[in-house]
């Protein structure tokens, strides 16, 4: 369903048109859906081995971007629109970090807490404080600490040093793809009509509508179903059956 039906629909379930549900509100009501439902989708597939991402993009979620002398702190809200995958959609989940060495190949580092840290007996300060190839990162709020820090250029290359692999939010709509109204929301298209219903919902919300738990309803059976699927759809992913050891005591 693209985006100029899911419009229709919306519109169609509130008894509106143009000018009285117009094309920016609807706009914004769309887009709030598709990130709450991207965000369900993701939680729902955390930690599962095909991982879920909008088939609106047409890269890999990865960034790859320089590296600083001396600087173990990077904020990954900073990376947006820049290195080798310029994007506007900020990371919601970290899969990974490599760093490259001096001869440009890529190590995967070991993720830390600060808390792993303190029960070594260091401080931050302390902790692998020699600038040289990174092992090991934190995530804290909204950065990315390298430990070590990278030096320069000894053991890394600092010019597209480290690659960040990521999930990341919908694809969202534009009011030109509104326009156009031929884009589809990257989610499975069994229930892209869910996007009008919560649309609608929101809308009757706001108005006081008299539809409004019939509209809350079907958006609740739609995300269930479209979660339901997303926990199954790996299916080609066989358990395996294996011996369980036993413990003498």
């Amino acid at each position: 369903m693209d985006i100029a039906a899911i419009n229709a629909l919306a519109r169609r379930f509130t008894g509106t048109e143009v000018n009285s549900y117009t094309a920016a509100q609807l706009l914004v009501d769309v887009n709030n859906s598709y990130e709450r439902i991207t965000g369900k989708i993701l939680v729902e597939n955390a930690g599962g081995k095909w991982k879920y991402g909008d088939a609106n993009y047409t890269a890999f979620p990865t960034y790859t971007f320089n590296l600083t002398n001396g600087t173990a702190a990077y904020d990954i809200n900073a990376l947006l629109g820049t290195g080798t995958y310029p994007d506007s959609h900020e990371p919601l989940l970290i899969l990974g970090i490599e760093v490259a060495d001096q001869n440009g190949i890529y190590h995967l580092l070991d993720p830390i807490t600060l808390e792993d840290i303190h029960k070594q007996g260091f401080s931050q300060s302390q902790y692998l404080s020699t600038n040289g190839r990174p092992i090991e990162y934190e995530k804290r709020e909204h950065m990315l600490v390298l430990y070590p820090a990278p030096d320069n250029g000894v053991s890394v290359t600092l010019t597209n040093g480290l690659r960040v692999f990521f999930l990341r939010t919908a694809d969202r709509f534009t009011s030109a793809e509104v326009t156009t109204g031929t884009k589809e929301p990257g989610f499975p298209s069994p229930w892209h009509d869910i996007l009008a219903w919560e649309a609608a919902h929101t809308f009757a919300v706001a108005k006081g509508l008299s539809n409004v738990n019939l509209l809350e309803a079907g958006v609740n059976k739609r995300e269930k179903g479209l979660l339901d699927f997303i926990a199954k759809r790996n299916q080609d992913d066989r358990p395996i059956m294996t011996n369980k050891p036993i413990v003498f005591t």
